[in-house]
Order: structure tokens, then C-alpha cells, then sequence
């Protein structure tokens, strides 16, 4: 570490340009400080009324702006995403066509700012709720490990009323709505793709756009969207009555995790297959001529069998342009939307590790980086969890210093004895998420986010305390 600069934070960012190294060298003192207390705001973690001040200063300077820092970032996911297809290639002998594939997730998140009326800018989120509406894109690895944050954009609504009548909106084009953000999204996200990779594109059910679909196969990319509408062919009949007259291809296991909130346990669900290719038609509100009068789109549909009692049953019906030649091909679309959950724990890190919803700004334009910055120490969080649990054997100098990873293990293990060469992946994380209280017993699984988010903010708080005596 250098300057109390976390090592992650200078290997992210070591690509920055804000055409000041003033500016650059004080960006990442402030990113070393609020990743080492994430849940705390730049004037508690500054340390002194003068380095809060010069944090201010940097967030209002004009040159500091979100594109310099997505910029560095998405250089520092290149190399990330180098060394993971690397791995896979070496180690595992992985060379499928996954190995060059990354998911692009997108999702929206609202954040509440009802008790901020004197925001600059802020206005709602919802009909009930001053706010901002947060929508980002994640480059996931088929397998689950979050490699970067490609996109974010952030809307807040003058009015809590939308002044459109309901034939107004049907009748306004998609880049004149806040549902134009999917496909803008998508846009930045193959523009600003690692080198030598396919995107694969996923979206819940807000993401089930005519406009989407016809873009996405116009530009040659991929994509895998959870249904919405049950959209008419040409014949006028329907999808979903399509997919439940044809013949099951079979049957699937899939273990589902356990929800607090729903308060379910994990089980083993057993789903039924099918999926078929059929063409849709383009909705009657839409009269665009650049848009076809239908489309070939392909359908896979899981449902789940025999749920227990109470729990309600799984139903995904997906929509996609990969090729489905096979079940084998059916099972890896599905496959890929498992992995849209990564944007929801993505989400959980922000507000209840970062707590973006108490932040305190004196503009909307200063909240956007904060929430900016914070979503990019959530990555990191993220990436170091699942990238412990599936590429376990990777060296932990990928993300630690030698100092850190010596002072690691030393505080974990509770030793003076320093070990003599970097141990593994699995086994650093394993060592933060003791000291973010984690047991360990048999039952409890691999360590979560977060143990590792609390196991982190103490170890940085240590690493700093011992560089400074």
C-alpha cells in the first residue's frame, strides 16, 4: 500500500485520468477510505475536517467525472477477465464456448431519499417516494463470479405524476421512456466489452421489449430475457399456449436457495423442459416503419413439479436468440438467467454494506458519483466472495498486496509466524470472513457477503493502523 492506498484500489484504478495527479492521488485515498468503512460517509472516514473538505472538493471538481472512472474500471474487468479465461484454460482444461462468454445483467434499483427534500435536483422515484432509480449492468461469468460494473445511469422524476394519458404512452416512441434505458444499456455494454469476449445479455421481465428484441438481433447480440407479455404470433395465437401444448424435453434438477424473506428453506427442485421457436408480432402501439412487422424469437419454459406446500412453484419463461439445437442448449439459457440473482445481491451490498440511502449530498450530480463509487467497492466485495467459492485455487495475490496477504494471515491464524509464500484464493477469503465473525461450522456453507464486507472493513482498519505505527 502506498499513501494509505489500498492495494485493490491502485490495481483498479491504476489506469485513471483525470488529467491532474493531484486529483487522481486524492480519488484514491478517498476509495481506499470508504472501502475500509463502507457503511460510513467521506466525513467520518476522512479522518480530519480538512481531508473531508478536499473530498467534497474533488466530487464537485469538473473534471472529476463518472466516464474517467467507469473508464478505468472497465480496463482494470479487462485484465480481471484475461486471467479468469486464462485459469480456465490452463487449469481446467475449460475451453467450451463459455469461456469467452460474459453475462451483461441489467437491472434497476429504486433508493429512497424521502427525509432529502433539499437535494438539489431530487425528485421521485415512484408515485409515493422522493428518490432515485439507480440502473446498472454487470459483466457475470457464465459460472457466477461478478467481473465488473460495465454501465449505471440514475433518473429521478420531476413529478410523482407521469402526465402522459395511457393512449400517450402506448403512442410515444421507446427512446422518449425510461424503459429506452434497457436498450441504451445494452448498447454501452457490447461498446465497452473486455476484448475477446461474447455478451450474453439478461433481463427480468421489464426487459421483455419488441424494440429490444429487434435491436438486438439487427446488431448480431445475444440475449436472455424472462417473458412479461404473452405476445400474439402472426397467426394470432398464443406464445405461452404454444409452449404448453408441445411435448416436455425433459426434466431438470435445480437446487434453490434458501429466502429469509420468503422464509423458505433450500431445496432440490425438479422443473419440466420445453422450448420451441416461433414468431412474434410486433405489438399494434407500435407503428415505427424501422420496426419488422414480427419476429423469430426462441422460447424455453421451465415449471417446477410437486412444490412443497405453500412455496410457490418456479415458472420462468425466457426468451432468447441463442440457438436451440438441443436440451443441452435449452438448459444453458437457463443456465445464464440464474445468474440475473448476482444484480440482486449486488443491490443487497449496496444499501445494507454501502447504506447509499443515507448518504447525505448537497446535489443529485454529487449523489451519482457517491453511488458510483460505492457500487464499484460493491463489485469488489462481490467479486472476491464468488471468485473464492468457483476459482478457489487462484493465487490471493491477484488482489492482495504481499504486506496484506502476510498480515492476513497473521491476524487471522492469530501468529506471528509470516508465512513464506501467497496461499490461496479460498483461503484468504476464508481468513477475511473470520474476522467479519464468520464460524465456520459444517453447516454453514461458504462464507457469504456478508462476512466478507465486515471481515474486509476490519482488516483494512488493522492494515492501515500497523502502516501507520
Amino acid at each position: 500500500m502506498n499513501g494509505n492506498v489500498n492495494n485493490w484500489v491502485e490495481k483498479e484504478f491504476q489506469t485513471i485520468d483525470f488529467g491532474s495527479k493531484r486529483l487522481e492521488k486524492r480519488f484514491l485515498k478517498v476509495m481506499s477510505d470508504l472501502a475500509q468503512e463502507p457503511e460510513k460517509s467521506i466525513w467520518l472516514v476522512s479522518g480530519s475536517r480538512a481531508n473531508a473538505k478536499a473530498a467534497y472538493r474533488m466530487i464537485s471538481n469538473k473534471e472529476f467525472t463518472k466516464e474517467n472512472i467507469l473508464a478505468a474500471h472497465r480496463n482494470a474487468t479487462n485484465t480481471r477477465n484475461n486471467t479468469i479465461r486464462n485459469n480456465n484454460t490452463h487449469n481446467n482444461d475449460n475451453q467450451n464456448n463459455n469461456n469467452n462468454v460474459l453475462l451483461a445483467v441489467q437491472d434497476t434499483m429504486a433508493v429512497n431519499y424521502d427525509t432529502h427534500k433539499k437535494m438539489v435536483h431530487l425528485g421521485y422515484n415512484c408515485e409515493k417516494s422522493l428518490g432515485i432509480n439507480v440502473h446498472s449492468c454487470l459483466l457475470i461469468t457464465p459460472d457466477g463470479v461478478t467481473m465488473g460494473l460495465v454501465d449505471q445511469t440514475i433518473n429521478t422524476r420531476e413529478t410523482n405524476k407521469d402526465p402522459h394519458s395511457p393512449h400517450e404512452k402506448q403512442k410515444r416512441k421507446i427512446q422518449d421512456k425510461e424503459s429506452g434505458r434497457w436498450l441504451q444499456t445494452m448498447q454501452t455494454a457490447q461498446n465497452n466489452a473486455p476484448e475477446g469476449t461474447k455478451l450474453v445479455h439478461i433481463a427480468d421481465r421489464e426487459g421483455d421489449i419488441y424494440e429490444w428484441y429487434h435491436l438486438a438481433q439487427s446488431t448480431n447480440q445475444s440475449f436472455v430475457i424472462r417473458a412479461k407479455h404473452d405476445r400474439l404470433t402472426p397467426e394470432g395465437t398464443h406464445i405461452w399456449e404454444e409452449v404448453a401444448r408441445s411435448k416436455p424435453k425433459g426434466q431438470i434438477k435445480l437446487l434453490v436457495a434458501k429466502n429469509s424473506k420468503s422464509q423458505t428453506e433450500e431445496r432440490e427442485a425438479i422443473l419440466t423442459l420445453r422450448y420451441i421457436t416461433t414468431r412474434i408480432q410486433r405489438p399494434s402501439n407500435r407503428t415505427e416503419p424501422e420496426l419488422p412487422s414480427e419476429l423469430t424469437i426462441n422460447l424455453v419454459n421451465v415449471v417446477e413439479e410437486d412444490p412443497p406446500e405453500g412455496v410457490t412453484p418456479i415458472e420462468w419463461m425466457l426468451t432468447t436468440n441463442l440457438e436451440l439445437a438441443s436440451c443441452e442448449d435449452a438448459l444453458l439459457v437457463v443456465d445464464y438467467y440464474r445468474q440475473r440473482w448476482k444484480i440482486e445481491r449486488f443491490f443487497y451490498v449496496l444499501k445494507s454494506g454501502c447504506r447509499i440511502e443515507e448518504l447525505q449530498q448537497h446535489s443529485v450530480d454529487r449523489l451519482e458519483i457517491m453511488v458510483l463509487l460505492y457500487s464499484l467497492i460493491s463489485v469488489h466485495i462481490m467479486m472476491l466472495t464468488y471468485l473464492s467459492r468457483l476459482y478457489p485455487d487462484l493465487s490471493c495475490e491477484l488482489v492482495f498486496s504481499e504486506s496484506e496477504w502476510k498480515l492476513l494471515y497473521r491476524v487471522a491464524k492469530r501468529t506471528s509466524v509470516v508465512p513464506e509464500r501467497p496461499f490461496s484464493m479460498a483461503d484468504a477469503i476464508g481468513f477475511v470472513a473470520v474476522l467479519g465473525g464468520f464460524v465456520g461450522a459444517p453447516s454453514d456453507g461458504p462464507p457469504g457477503l456478508k462476512v466478507v464486507w465486515m471481515g474486509l472493513c476490519k482488516f483494512f482498519t488493522l492494515y492501515a493502523f500497523c502502516e501507520f505505527i
